[in-house]
């Protein structure tokens, strides 16, 4: 066979692609960066940019979740994301849903939403609300997901689940677990 290279052709990097995981609770942090192959790519995702061969080279693993915690998972290599979700982290909201058990202390609450004292530092205040009976939504500033099971039992309750479903203003919406899409060109952290 005779290949040919067009003359006016020339060679162009890659542009970044950030993968967004429903990472499954059970899985090791490290270990979302295998998952992303075309056999669980979301049926909805909207992109169709080819998934790199070898993701694991470039990508990182950002606002990286615990181990049992479930939710949306941020994979990248950009530059631009790798710094907002590292360097200004602090300053990104997480929305997590928590599946708890026990009762709340009557002022739980109001000390979640003032900031509660962890090895002598005030943590931010978290916006908190109930869902359900046994669910409580937290919006997070500075707060990470390891530091949930604390905060729980701060209030009288004890952390059985915990998901993120949004970071900043990118939703997990319906991202079924185990599949992946790619973040939008118009979605920002």
């Amino acid at each position: 066979q005779q290949v040919e290279i067009d003359p006016g052709s020339r060679l162009v990097p890659a542009a970044p692609v950030a993968p967004l995981l429903h990472k499954p609770a059970g899985l090791p942090p490290q270990a979302a960066l295998t998952l992303p192959a075309e056999h669980n790519r979301w049926a909805s995702d909207a992109s169709r940019v080819p998934i790199p061969r070898a993701l694991a080279a470039g990508h990182r693993v950002l606002l990286a979740l615990p181990e049992p915690a479930s939710g949306l998972t941020v994979l990248s290599q950009d530059p631009r994301i790798v710094r907002r979700l590292t360097e200004e982290a602090a300053w990104v909201e997480q929305e997590l849903i928590a599946d708890v058990t026990g009762t709340m202390h009557p002022d739980g609450l109001a000390r979640l939403g003032r900031g509660l004292v962890a090895h002598g530092q005030t943590l931010p205040p978290a916006r908190v609300s109930w869902q359900s009976e046994t669910r409580l939504r937290f919006a997070l500033k500075g707060i990470t997901p390891e530091q949930v099971p604390w905060l729980c039992e701060q209030v009288g309750l004890r952390l059985q689940a915990l998901r993120r479903i949004r970071i900043g203003s990118v939703p997990m919406a319906g991202l079924p677990v185990g599949q992946w899409r790619v973040l939008g060109s118009a979605e920002r952290f």
